[in-house]
Parts: C-alpha cells; sequence; structure tokens
C-alpha cells in the first residue's frame, strides 16, 4: 500500500478572473508535510503552468480550522520569491475548498508576510508594494520587443522587473517580442521581467503586459507581482489611492488594486477553481543534494 505521504492533493485554479479559461492559471499543491526542493520544481515542471503554488499548514490544526500557513511558488524553472496569482489561487482553495471558519489568512513566504481576506465576492491580497528608480533602458532589448518609442522607463531594484510606459494602449497590444532573442541580450541590471504599462481605455486605468522569458514565461496572461510596482506607479500619475487594471493578455485578467500607506497595497481579484486531483509521488526518486 502506497503512503499517503506520496500523495499530494492539488488544484488548478484561474486566477484574477471570473470567467473559466480566463486570468492566470495556477496549480496550488497541499503539502502533509515540507518536500525536497527538487520534487517541487520537478512538480512545477510537470504542472508547467506559469506558477505552482505549494501550501503547508504550520499547525496541528486541519486547514479547515487553521489561520497561519507556509507558501512557496515555483515557476517551470525557478523557485520565485513573490507571485500575486498563485496567492490568491491558494486562497481560493482555502476559502472555497476547506470551509475554512476564518475569513483572513496569513501566509508566511520570503516575501514576508502576507495576507488574504474575504472582500464581497472577491479575494483581498495585502502585499508590499515596490518602488521603482529611472532608468535608461537596454536600447537592444527594446527593438527585439519592438518597441521604438516610449514616455518613460524606470527599474524596480528589488526585484529586478523593469517597467516601460507606452504612449497607447494600442501599441501595448500590438508587441510582439522575440523571446529567444530577449534571453540573449545581457543588461547591466540583470532584468528578470519586463513590464509594459499604458493608460487604459475606460473603465480601466491602466493596461500592462509582462514578460519574463528569462524565467521560463514568456508572457504572463496575469501578473499580481508586477502590479505591486504597477499601482504606487500609477497612483502617482493618476493621484488616485484605488484603480481598476486590466492585463491585456491573450487570456487577459483584470483587478482592483488599491495603494496603501505603509508602503503596502492591495490586490483585489476573483478566480475559478478549473480542476482538482492527486499526485502520486511513490516512484519517484529525488536528487539528494546533500550528500
Amino acid at each position: 500500500m502506497e503512503k499517503d505521504c506520496e500523495r499530494i492533493s492539488f488544484y488548478v485554479v484561474d486566477a484574477f478572473t471570473s470567467e473559466p479559461f480566463k486570468g492566470n492559471p495556477a496549480a496550488v499543491c497541499l503539502l502533509k508535510q515540507q518536500k525536497e526542493d527538487d520534487i517541487l520544481q520537478s512538480i512545477a515542471t510537470e504542472f508547467n503552468l506559469s506558477e505552482t503554488a505549494f501550501l503547508l499548514n504550520l499547525t496541528e490544526k486541519t486547514i479547515k480550522q487553521s489561520r497561519v500557513f507556509s507558501l512557496r511558488w515555483f515557476t517551470p524553472k525557478t523557485e520565485v520569491h513573490l507571485c500575486g496569482h498563485g496567492t490568491l489561487a491558494t486562497a481560493a482553495v482555502i476559502f472555497h475548498e476547506s470551509d475554512v471558519t476564518s475569513s483572513k489568512v496569513t501566509f508566511k513566504t520570503k516575501s514576508g508576510k502576507l495576507t488574504a481576506q474575504e472582500e464581497r465576492d472577491s479575494i483581498n491580497l495585502n502585499f508590499p508594494s515596490e518602488n521603482t528608480v529611472p532608468t535608461n533602458p537596454n536600447q537592444d532589448l527594446l527593438g527585439i520587443m519592438g518597441i521604438d518609442d516610449f514616455e518613460d522607463a524606470c527599474l524596480s531594484k528589488t526585484s529586478k522587473k523593469l517597467l516601460i510606459r507606452l504612449k497607447s494602449e494600442e501599441a501595448l497590444r500590438f508587441l510582439e517580442p522575440d523571446f529567444e532573442r530577449m534571453k540573449s541580450v545581457s543588461t547591466k541590471e540583470n532584468i528578470r521581467g519586463v513590464i509594459v504599462t499604458s493608460k487604459g481605455h475606460p473603465p480601466y486605468d491602466f493596461v500592462s503586459r509582462f514578460f519574463a522569458p528569462w524565467l521560463g514565461i514568456n508572457e504572463d496572461p496575469v501578473t499580481g507581482s508586477a502590479h505591486t510596482i504597477l499601482a504606487p506607479y500609477w497612483g502617482e500619475i493618476l493621484g488616485k489611492q484605488e484603480m481598476l487594471a486590466y492585463q491585456a493578455s491573450s487570456r487577459g485578467g483584470e483587478l482592483k488594486v488599491r495603494v496603501q500607506k505603509n508602503s503596502r497595497v492591495d490586490l483585489i481579484g476573483k478566480a475559478v477553481i478549473i480542476s482538482k486531483g492527486e499526485l502520486n509521488l511513490s516512484g519517484y526518486a529525488h536528487n539528494d543534494y546533500s550528500k
């Protein structure tokens, strides 16, 4: 008989959307005990979604009774320290599938403590916001992305994300970057992702797209972590604390952002649970790098 610990329950959730097959899909795996990093990476590679989230209950209580969890996120290639849609997907599983008795939970992550709270028919994620500094972007990189004119360029030194503001939403939507050539460009800032943004057409205050071929994600459908940069950026430009944002990928997705005064930002969105199942790890032989 296979050991119970060799089976992991999982869900696939479309985040930042109220419609199936829109927004950004993430896998959410419910761990009964901590697993080695190479196992987690292999699972994320197997799912081959932009993000796989791993939730671990930090108490001896059931998930239904718990309030505090460990949360980690992996792309098909590497672990990341912050993921918005993976957190939203995980919160949706907790609130909608486990019948948790609280409307607010806390996640302990490599980006500190994050909270998720039910807010009407949506979920409110409270994340640290990221500031940017002006930068002169690599012209070769811009050319490969098809950008020949822009209004502003800045850099988040924390996450190494480059933000480029274009003059129109149309220019943003028509971009067709060459992702293989993007990976070959060497930048002094060691860029790990590019946010392209512009003012939006009503009802949206701003729109964006996000590209991260260096992380194995050519174009991310909807990127919560990018909005920890976009929210304070556009909030200052528009003079607004609360804004409605749209990420103009082929799947598309929307979220409300709310800039807080304590260097935090609320990312508010909906999620749809698409499927659930069980992983069988009984035959997996992980690489023990500690030897």
